[in-house]
């Protein structure tokens, strides 16, 4: 007699997430919060927003605007987007 265990297969990791999970560190990050604790989210939220302190300590006024700088690009994309239909 054998012994059937009735537990669904494991589905295997796309290529393209094992390529970003091998990124040095922003890789192990992103597997962190993916796979990781519930969580992990607030502890990246709260290292960005620590890195954004830092950044207005650093350059003052000009690190306060990088994130509304960075942002344009994604507002770009949305209006591209939402012109697309």
């Amino acid at each position: 007699m054998s012994s059937e265990t009735s537990e669904a297969p494991v589905a295997e990791t796309p290529r393209w997430l094992r390529i970003v999970y091998t990124l040095p560190v922003i890789g192990w990050v992103l597997k962190d919060v993916n796979e990781g604790d519930a969580d992990n989210i607030w502890y990246l939220l709260g290292g960005f927003g620590c890195l954004w302190i830092v950044a207005i300590l650093q350059w003052g006024v000009l690190g306060l605007y990088l994130p509304a700088v960075a942002a344009t690009w994604v507002c770009l994309g949305m209006l591209i987007w939402i012109s697309r239909g």
